[in-house]
């Protein structure tokens, strides 16, 4: 999941300004998500995260400042470019099975029915749904309302992930669960993530790097390397020294962050 050295970043922000009904969100946002990496927000209530992520995704349009895709300025979203929300529930069409939600995805994409069903079953056996196919969004866990959310954004074959919060609202066991899984689908497929979370430790759990981020205005206070062995498992990772260490740097500077808000 490490990028490969040299190569020219997927996202690129830079000198990012963005302000709201007159308010100033983020400010001089300079940042290269590299290609291949899986990379990690975090920061208190109210910094930015999520608008980072917006931005990426083509959502929302810099006062000042270019976001790039691939070298070029993003003018809006992108079929390469997929958003995961934490309301997974809201994001789901409510009367369409799990194969009609996966199905979406194709169908935008002019696939015809016959390859569109087979695809339909490979993507729900990737993330474990194959036999809910025919059950709609409320006959489903929370757990499971996500991982088909994701089966639906691996139909669209994205190069970059966007991601907010997708976990948060998981009991522990699930996210954990999930957490891995994606990380193997994602290790599998090459791809790059921009993940945003509150909590530390899963961000230095998944990520390659982790962005701290502090308030009024949102900017990036501190890029983190995360130097742990892949692949990570919930049992050993956490008691590494390198992770613990991540943990108390990055709790220390929530805390710094609060106070400021406060």
């Amino acid at each position: 999941m490490q990028p490969a050295s040299g190569v020219r970043p997927l996202s690129e922000f830079r000198n990012i300004d963005l302000s709201i009904g007159g308010r100033t969100i983020v400010s001089n946002i300079n940042l290269e998500i590299r290609s291949g990496e899986f990379l990690c927000i975090v920061g208190p209530s109210g910094c930015g995260k999520t608008t980072l992520l917006r931005l990426a995704a083509g959502l929302y349009r810099p006062d000042s400042g270019p976001v790039l895709y691939n070298g070029a300025p993003l003018t809006g979203p992108r079929r390469e470019i997929a958003v995961v929300f934490q309301d997974y529930a809201d994001a789901l069409l409510p009367w369409r099975t799990a194969a009609g939600n996966v199905s979406l995805a194709l169908e935008t994409q002019g696939i015809a029915r016959p390859a569109r069903q087979d695809r339909v079953a490979a993507l729900l056996k990737t993330v474990g749904l194959q036999a809910h196919a025919e059950k709609y969004p409320s006959q489903m866990s929370g757990g499971m309302q996500q991982r088909l959310q994701i089966a639906r954004c691996l139909a669209q074959e994205p190069t970059l992930w966007l991601m907010d919060e997708p976990f948060g609202a998981l009991d522990a066991i699930t996210r954990q669960s999930l957490q891995d899984g994606f990380m193997e689908v994602i290790a599998g497929s090459g791809a790059t993530v921009l993940f945003v979370t509150h909590d530390l430790e899963e961000a230095i759990y998944l990520g390659d790097r982790v962005i701290a981020m502090s308030p009024n205005p949102g900017r990036i206070a501190a890029v983190y390397d995360v130097a742990l062995p892949r692949p990570r498992d919930h049992r050993s990772t956490p008691e590494l020294p390198e992770f613990l260490r991540l943990r108390r740097t990055l709790y220390d500077f929530i805390e710094s962050a609060d106070d400021e808000t406060g």
